[in-house]
């Protein structure tokens, strides 16, 4: 018997809960999906037709059933406003998706507001700081 703990990778040397190949593929699919029905703002909805959105990244579950869509709003930093509208309208993008993919369901789309550029930005401030940019030059 190993008395070797157990490790945190799965089979050849992947980090478990690490997504597959498949979902990557699929997820990204997705994300380019998406961005084309964005860029030619086919929406009923006024205030959807008239924004610019940028889809950062596509998250989809192992089962494939449910993708979560981090999106921004290209101009402005406020997109919380605008969630309940891509809620209303994510059954139609939702048929959007399954009439350009092959898959066996078309995910259920779920939108959140994607931070990350304000981290990264927030981050680069902080490294800027004098009293920090003195202990990194050290």
């Amino acid at each position: 018997m190993s008395s070797r703990p157990p490790s945190s990778s799965g089979p050849a040397g992947i980090p478990k809960g690490a997504p597959s190949q498949r979902q990557l593929r699929v997820a990204e699919e997705i994300r380019h999906v998406l961005a084309g029905v964005f860029a030619r703002q086919e929406f009923r909805d006024p205030e959807l037709a008239t924004t610019t959105f940028t889809i950062n990244e596509v998250r989809i579950s192992p089962d494939l059933k449910h993708a979560t869509v981090f999106i921004s709003r290209l101009g402005s930093s406020e997109i919380e406003p605008l969630l309940p509208n891509l809620k209303r309208v994510a059954t139609y993008l939702r048929g959007e998706v399954a009439k350009v993919m092959r898959l066996r369901y078309a995910p259920e789309l779920h939108f959140q507001p994607d931070s990350a550029l304000e981290y990264a930005m927030h981050v680069d401030s902080l490294l800027r700081r004098p009293e920090v940019k003195r202990d990194l030059d050290e």
